[in-house]
């Protein structure tokens, strides 16, 4: 406890961790809130089909059921150690929680998609920084000598939730209303925020330091016009759209200019961007980067191919990702307990070569005769790759830095983890339309009336029959070429581990902090 307190002459930050019933409650109440905060992510792209139709919206209209949210997520995600260090850690973390819960609430009562797509985006607003202020909270609770132990508990509600969205998203729509996805939130934000606002207790007193307003407006417009780029481009034919144009200016000017501005012009920087400047959490969050392009860009395309191609019911596709929640649940205790002896580094690499063959056999069984248990492995294989990343990821990123800079490392990593899913959604899309396309002229070419397999086939069938076929084929190994793309990922960023320093084992960390 005492390297905390010995950050150093003029440092307020204070020894907050706990023991005992205090600790097993704040843990219980940081991993309600993560656990809603990551349900919602993916819960609500399985209902997604069932929400346009209940609300009469096309698709180009319901995605911003999805994106709404998202585009303000990733905007408040960068400034969430601001907003800890003005109005306090316990009393944002708490009036997230409340507002998340009530915007929730309101999703769920949404009878017009434009007031459901409203209440997303105040959704957002309020659950971008649960996340990281919540990996924050269980570090500083923690005594420092078991932050293995702390982030081992924060990752099985990161991890877990967004394995879980899915079966039970497909539940909820099945046997009850997608109106469901959204409630579903009411109890766990209630006792989240109970818990919370009784026993949380502040490292720092907040700090009145003044709104850097220029450096919020060109976050704001920078990181929203890349969403909506990433979001909307391949719907709208990417430049040969002049409001793609007009957002890509946009994205690319204020966002340097922010990068300027925070670094040479502000007195009080809204995004402190010199954190970046440890090795660790640079490639740490390049790592995140990665690692959300391959988990999110998997979790958006498999339902698809389930309840698309293949033909699984909602609850069937749901079901694919506890195959992936089993063995993250399983192994997650015991990396706690060996990343605490040994380099994270290796169980990082060792993560990313799991993660790239578990992707690339899923994408190789990716076939019109692929059932449930066809993708067992491969998911399985995922899912251990996913308990061997994120704790060592955490480790080897917070170890090395100090008490206050571990709340704006954790805001970069998470922020890179959401950018990684925003980029696999936005590349993934591109690639199964362009593949699809593909695969579609080259099947067609081979299809003709001279060959003995079409000859035979169309005496029993008619030639719309062969062109559906013809297309459902084309469709799966568009899939297949996907997944195969987030495999790659994987691959190609594997080396940037060992760019990361050494991280002081778990169990010392604490020292390397003070």
């Amino acid at each position: 406890m005492a390297s905390r307190a010995q950050l150093g002459p003029g440092s307020a930050y204070a020894d907050v961790s706990e023991k005992g019933v205090r600790l097993v409650l704040i843990v219980a109440g940081v991993m309600a809130a993560s656990l809603m905060q990551t349900l919602d992510s993916t819960i609500v792209n399985v209902a997604l089909p069932n929400i346009q139709g209940n609300l009469g919206a096309g698709q180009d209209e319901g995605s911003w059921v999805v994106t709404a949210y998202v585009i303000a997520a990733i905007i408040i995600i960068p400034i969430t150690p601001w907003l800890q260090n003005r109005f306090g850690r316990k009393n944002y973390y708490v009036a997230s929680i409340v507002g998340f819960t009530l915007a929730s609430v309101l999703c769920g009562a949404a009878s017009d998609l434009y007031f459901l797509i409203f209440w997303r985006f105040i959704q957002g607003l309020f659950g971008g920084g649960l996340l990281a202020t919540g990996q924050s909270v269980l570090r500083d609770t923690f005594p420092p000598q078991r932050l293995g132990a702390s982030q081992g508990i924060f990752a099985l509600g990161a991890i877990m939730g967004p394995a879980l969205g899915p079966p039970l998203g497909g539940i909820l729509v099945d046997k009850a209303s997608w109106n469901w996805c959204f409630d579903i939130n009411i109890g766990p934000g209630i006792l989240s925020a109970i818990l919370l606002f009784a026993l949380l207790r502040d490292p720092a007193k907040p700090r009145k330091t003044p709104v850097d307003s220029l450096g919020l407006a060109l976050l704001a417009v920078g990181l929203g016009a890349m969403q909506y780029v990433l979001t909307e481009g391949e719907r709208h034919y990417w430049f040969s759209d002049a409001t793609i144009d007009v957002a890509t200016v946009l994205c690319v000017g204020s966002l340097v200019s922010l990068v300027l501005w925070e670094l040479f012009g502000a007195r009080n920087p809204v995004i402190d961007l010199r954190v970046l400047t440890n090795r660790s959490v640079s490639a740490g969050s390049l790592l995140a980067l990665a690692l959300g392009v391959v988990i999110f860009g998997s979790t958006y395309t498999l339902p698809q191919l389930s309840q698309g191609p293949l033909g699984f019911t909602p609850t069937l596709s749901g079901e694919l990702f506890l195959l992936r929640a089993v063995p993250i649940a399983l192994l997650t205790p015991v990396i706690v307990r060996l990343v605490a002896r040994f380099d994270a580094r290796f169980f990082l690499a060792g993560g990313f070569l799991l993660l790239a063959g578990g992707t690339a056999l899923q994408a190789t069984i990716t076939t019109a005769q692929a059932g449930f248990w066809s993708f067992a492995l491969a998911l399985i294989l995922v899912g251990a790759a996913g308990s061997l990343l994120f704790v060592p990821l955490t480790i080897a990123v917070l170890g090395s830095t100090t008490p206050q800079e571990g709340p704006k490392a954790s805001a970069f990593t998470t922020l890179a983890l959401q950018l990684g899913g925003s980029i696999a959604v936005a590349g993934l899309d591109v690639v199964i339309d362009r593949r699809w396309a593909f695969h579609s002229a080259i099947l067609g070419a081979a299809v003709n009336r001279s060959s003995p397999a079409v000859q035979q086939f169309l005496q029993h069938g008619s030639t719309a029959q062969l062109a559906r076929l013809v297309n459902l084929q084309a469709a799966i190994l568009a899939y297949a070429d996907a997944t195969f793309a987030t495999a790659a990922v994987a691959a190609l960023f594997l080396p940037l581990v060992f760019f990361m320093r050494k991280p002081k084992a778990a169990g010392r960390a604490g020292e390397a902090r003070g």
